[in-house]
């Protein structure tokens, strides 16, 4: 989720979790974002542990050097979003990430996203509809 209207995260995930182990030892990583076009390899990839298997070379990922962190960037991904780890809060196994880089591939075709809804169900991005000017004229005093 996204905190504050800022480039800040949260990041849930529990200590049986390769990922809470990696973000506890390492408190940095890289949000990768990936389109609808690998939505069945995502799933794949978040079906397997890290600590068992080299998903980049099971689901054939080319790895790249992020500027800021260790992590590696997707370059299959869209965006990737480097982070660092500002707090863990716990209690309920939730890391706040600061984000301190973002990287775009523009050149990429297919630019839908999609959203895990439960029990296995995706909702894949369509159309962009704007309703920024009924914002605007909404605003106290033209502000």
């Amino acid at each position: 989720m996204v905190l504050d209207f800022t480039p800040r995260f949260a990041f849930m995930t529990g200590s049986w979790n390769h990922s809470f182990k990696a973000l506890t030892k390492n408190k940095e990583c890289v949000i990768a974002v990936p389109t609808v076009d690998l939505a069945r390899t995502t799933v794949r990839i978040g079906s397997c542990s890290g600590l068992c298997v080299n998903k980049f070379e099971k689901f054939k990922l080319t790895p790249l050097r992020a500027e800021n962190v260790n992590a590696p960037l997707i370059k299959e991904c869209y965006a990737n979003i480097e982070c660092r780890v500002v707090d863990h809060v716990k209690k309920h196994n939730i890391f706040i990430l600061d984000a301190i880089a973002a990287w775009v591939d523009e050149k990429r075709r297919e630019k839908r996203f999609f959203h895990a809804i439960g029990d296995g169900k995706f909702i894949v991005d369509g159309e962009k509809i704007n309703h920024r000017k009924i914002m605007i004229d909404k605003l106290p005093n033209g502000v």
